[in-house]
């Protein structure tokens, strides 16, 4: 029987997993190990809201030191965990002591990938709340702000600092932003909404070399660009954590490998969020996902497993990003489509495409569409194979189709 839980990570995951147990009335221990000193907070409004300072600190809290208090939820702030013994569903942490329970969820989650040569004290990350208050005071009016990827991360920052004010560079190592999970197409229309907020985009560059003066960043590029700013940003992805893991006994690949139970092959220990590499039955293969969304259901699903329920994660995956003024939002997975279906218009940035595969619909992309994004996804999870014509067709209703 299941008395302790024990979560490896105080993020969305730890959080949603946390107030899950409680929720389904589990009355045992729960521990949350975090690295960092802050409790469980919200990472998206770091690249918007929070970084263009429209929302304070308390807002981006999860859990309360009240709700905590409340509910018998003990965090272990400020700690890193520094090794996991997973026969044991134990782990130990930086200070010397070890915590274990009857049951351990790895939610770790990740970093951001580091740029080979590309650091100095010019040069910022962003994945905490301190790394948002660095960066915020670095976007003024008429800074110059390159940014490094032009992923969602790389381009909300982007219109956040556009937004204040700054002259922004992005520079993207891909012909298309975004190109490898949207295509050429979408990527270009990504590519049209940086520019139209005026930004200035080099797509198909790369960084090979970084320097930096005490007044100035200089980033040169593969096609032998020299681009200056007063600071760098990189967004060019996450590394998920999981060096606490090895020796552990738990398969890793890409992350901690789990089934769509959210278990992983040592019995009693589970894994969620951006650090797991989870199967998916809509895939139909072990995918890793960094956003919100999926950590908050991962978290949920872990949760009801490790108290018995063996309910399996299969939602389709939903990202959302906020641009210059737009709400875009991606829901599925779009690799192996042989064709898509655009609804409105792409050029004034309104519009959903949906990527079909042999007639199944697997992911749609859209902007300020975000009611049929969410049909979309509906239609995904039933499996559904509509007529391309009338997902083209703006008066049909997509929720008819299912």
């Amino acid at each position: 029987m299941i008395r302790s839980v024990l979560v490896a990570g105080a993020g969305q995951t730890a959080a949603v997993a946390a107030r899950t147990l409680r929720r389904l009335g589990f009355d045992g221990r729960v521990t949350l190990v975090g690295a960092e000193p802050e409790p469980p907070y919200q990472r998206p409004p770091l690249s918007k809201e929070y970084l263009a300072g429209e929302e304070d600190r308390a807002g981006l809290d999860l859990l309360t030191a009240r709700w905590c208090a409340a509910n018998e939820v003990e965090l272990l702030l400020g700690t890193a965990v520094t090794a996991v013994r997973g026969a044991d569903r134990a782990v130990e942490l930086a200070d010397g002591s070890t915590a274990a329970a009857d049951a351990l969820l790895i939610a770790t989650g990740g970093r951001p990938r580091a740029l080979p040569g590309v650091a100095g004290d010019r040069v910022r990350y962003l994945r905490t709340v301190a790394d948002a208050d660095r960066l915020r005071a670095d976007l003024r009016p008429g800074a110059r702000v390159v940014v490094v990827g032009a992923g969602f991360i790389g381009s909300e920052v982007a219109s956040t600092a556009r937004a204040r004010g700054a002259a922004v560079t992005v520079i993207e190592r891909l012909d298309h932003p975004l190109g490898q999970v949207l295509g050429e197409e979408m990527g270009d229309v990504c590519a049209a909404l940086l520019r139209a907020g005026g930004v200035t985009l080099r797509t198909g560059e790369s960084v090979v070399e970084y320097a930096e003066t005490p007044d100035v960043a200089a980033v040169r590029t593969s096609a032998g660009r020299i681009v200056e700013g007063d600071v760098v940003v990189v967004g060019v992805g996450m590394v998920p954590n999981v060096e606490p893991l090895a020796g552990s006994g738990i398969d890793l690949d890409d992350g901690v490998l789990t089934d769509e139970y959210c278990r992983t092959n040592v019995p009693g220990v589970y894994a969620a969020g951006d650090v797991a590499r989870a199967f998916h039955p809509l895939a139909g293969r072990p995918v890793r996902v960094e956003h919100f969304d999926n950590a908050s259901g991962q978290g949920a699903a872990a949760a009801r497993n490790i108290l018995g329920r063996d309910v399996p994660y299969t939602a389709p995956h939903w990202f959302w990003s906020e641009q210059f003024g737009r709400d875009l939002q991606y829901a599925g997975h779009a690799e192996g489509w042989d064709e898509l279906v655009v609804r409105g218009s792409a050029e004034e940035f309104d519009f959903v495409a949906f990527y079909l595969r042999k007639g199944v619909l697997k992911a749609a992309f859209g902007m300020d569409r975000g009611a049929e994004v969410s049909a979309a996804r509906q239609l995904m999870a039933a499996g559904a194979a509509p007529d391309p014509a009338a997902l083209r067709d703006e008066d049909t209703d997509l929720i008819d189709l299912l």
